[in-house]
């Protein structure tokens, strides 16, 4: 049954790979379980996956991968039902465990600055495409399997948009600014020059050989300028998406359009931005106001 679930992710729901890897080990894992109390994951009862779940925590894995759990166990019961293979969802009234909220790694916009300037001080790499990649990652908050799949004929021919293909396989339009999208027309002609009249690619973003840039090679790159910015943050791809929504939202671009720019399913997922304002906002208090300065209370005198 768990393997006719995870075909029909594969080949209804369009789930990406990455994703179909994390339920197959969250429900194998759970099978094992099952196994050893002489059960069939579909026939399990309520108390046999809350049991699993008590399992998993105890074991010392985190929350957060406790949860991702659970969901997989109630995807999996929801189809169960919908293809009328069972009645009832022993998963249903289990809760999900408490988290910790973490603010996502960002730059701000300052930060962001010298960072696109990069590739032009330093030389390191492929100056013209460098800038091009991140300015486009950030300018249109693309993830890295997004920025890596972008096509040549998914390009606008102004280049100040262009057609991703997002996660499940849903298209959208994103967006470059005027910066991101000069960038782009500088590389392009250079990047022809690049291409193997043997091993043609549609790719935008290209290595020294003439291939596409991977996923990988592209963590690299962003990783290299990274080091070189001297601003104490681990910077990676991500960054810059969770730097575009950021200050999307800091400048008072409403969440559910955030939500449309970014592809994200789910508003929850787009909402925490608008915690990091707050945490901006608290950082700024504690910096600024004389009753919020630790120091301010510890010279022997009242602060007020």
């Amino acid at each position: 049954m768990i393997e006719q679930y995870l075909l029909y992710l594969r080949s209804v729901r369009n789930m990406s790979k990455r994703t179909l890897e994390a339920y197959g080990k969250d429900l194998g894992r759970f099978a094992s379980y099952c196994a050893n109390r002489n059960e069939k994951p579909e026939l399990a009862d309520s108390y046999g996956v809350q049991h699993f779940i008590a399992d998993l925590s105890a074991e010392g894995i985190a929350s957060v991968s406790v949860n991702r759990a659970l969901s997989s166990l109630r995807g999996f019961y929801r189809w169960l039902i919908r293809t009328e293979k069972r009645k009832d969802d022993p998963s249903a009234a289990i809760r999900n465990l408490k988290t910790k909220r973490t603010l996502p790694a960002f730059l701000w916009e300052g930060e962001m600055a010298a960072l696109a300037e990069l590739p032009e001080k330093e030389g390191i790499l492929w100056p013209l495409r460098d800038k091009a990649l991140i300015l486009a990652m950030y300018s249109a908050g693309l993830r890295v399997s997004e920025v890596a799949a972008l096509t040549v004929r998914g390009l606008e021919e102004d280049c100040l948009s262009a057609r991703v293909i997002g996660k499940g396989n849903k298209e959208r339009y994103v967006f470059f600014s005027e910066e991101a999208g000069q960038a782009i027309k500088e590389y392009l002609p250079v990047r022809s020059g690049q291409i193997k009249a043997e091993k043609p690619t549609d790719r935008v973003f290209i290595n020294r050989r003439g291939g596409p840039l991977s996923v990988v090679g592209i963590r690299w790159i962003i990783g290299q300028y990274g080091d070189r910015s001297g601003l104490g943050k681990h910077i990676h791809p991500h960054a810059l998406r969770h730097s575009f929504a950021t200050h999307l939202v800091n400048s008072g671009c409403d969440v559910r359009l955030v939500q449309e720019l970014l592809g994200h399913a789910s508003i929850s997922t787009t909402q925490r931005y608008a915690h990091v304002d707050m945490e901006h906002l608290r950082h700024a208090y504690m910096k600024a106001h004389p009753h919020a300065i630790p120091h301010a209370a510890s010279g022997g005198g009242s602060v007020l």
